[in-house]
């Protein structure tokens, strides 16, 4: 049982942590919801523990771009099912295209994921069932020549959290808690499931 403040935050930061470091992690695919009321599962790629702010990867010509854009505000929510624990999370998201990080978080990335970048934009129709690749892309890793014009498509989503909201299931009665940034520091409080 999670009796202090502390240990909560640090739950919840350790949970952050696993899921954008284990892809078998419940958390590492969250649900990020938009100021337009959209949402979408996205992964995880990484978490900054002193900075409480999350990364994700993401097509600039998608559509949650446009909305986020420089600084909007930005909903994810996960849940743990084995250790009964939900996680709704608040902050500021902001796109970036061309950072130090992005460039990293491209180079990091694996000529299979990079590929997702080549093709027709987030939401594009079509008269058949598509992936949106390339004819030539399909089923292959393309060389890091080939996927050179996808790094002009490739963004990533940084959201900085400024309000955590952890809920834990439990027989004997659930309990939950709730931080907001003040600062640099987190005013918390306990509240009524």
């Amino acid at each position: 049982m999670f009796e202090t403040f502390d240990d909560i935050r640090a739950d919840i930061a350790a949970r952050l942590g696993q899921a954008a470091a284990d892809r078998k992690s419940p958390l590492h695919t969250l649900v990020v919801a938009t100021a337009d009321a959209d949402a979408r599962v996205m992964v995880l790629r990484a978490f900054d523990a002193d900075a409480w702010t999350l990364r994700f990867h993401t097509d600039v010509r998608s559509p949650k771009c446009h909305v986020i854009g420089a600084g909007s505000p930005v909903g994810v929510l996960g849940y743990d099912r084995d250790a009964k624990v939900q996680l709704r999370l608040r902050g500021r998201g902001r796109i970036e295209t061309d950072t130090p990080l992005v460039q990293q978080a491209w180079e990091e990335s694996n000529n299979y994921a990079r590929r997702c970048y080549l093709g027709d934009g987030p939401g594009a129709l079509s008269d058949a069932p598509t992936s949106g690749l390339p004819d030539w892309a399909e089923g292959i890793q393309p060389t890091d020549e080939q996927v050179m014009p996808a790094r002009e498509n490739f963004a990533i989503l940084l959201v900085e959290l400024d309000s955590l909201d952890w809920f834990h299931l439990a027989h004997d009665g659930h309990v939950r808690a709730q931080f907001v940034r003040d600062g640099s520091s987190w005013a918390a409080r306990w509240v009524a499931p």
